[in-house]
């Protein structure tokens, strides 16, 4: 071999030393790995049936309704009673809205 082919030979060893295509090879085959495992994950959630609600979202709507018009009442009868100077019940007769109203219209 003549001085130039040896200078080449070792040239092209210390480009790409073997580590470094070894390691360019596991890093792939990690990333094939994973895309396998997300491939499998995929299968079997297809695999699994539909979920049934034990509380459907309409009757979620309706509690939450109703909690809310539970709210409005108690809140309207600790303003009224409680905070203002009448008794709580009040706070639920037509009447005393009525007279509410008459104030803020101011209808004589």
């Amino acid at each position: 071999m003549s001085m130039n082919q040896e200078d080449q030979t070792i040239e092209e060893k210390q480009a790409v030393p073997p580590k470094k295509r070894f390691s360019f090879r596991k890093k792939a085959e990690r990333l094939a790995e994973g895309s396998r495992s997300e491939q499998r994950r995929k299968q079997k959630n297809n695999n699994k049936l539909p979920r049934l609600r034990v509380f459907p979202i309409w009757l979620r709507i309706i509690v939450v309704l109703l909690l809310c018009l539970i709210a409005l009442v108690i809140g309207l009868m600790i303003g009224y009673g409680v905070i203002g100077d009448g008794a709580p019940v009040d706070a639920l007769k037509k009447e005393t809205w009525q007279h509410i109203i008459d104030i803020v219209i101011k209808t004589e």
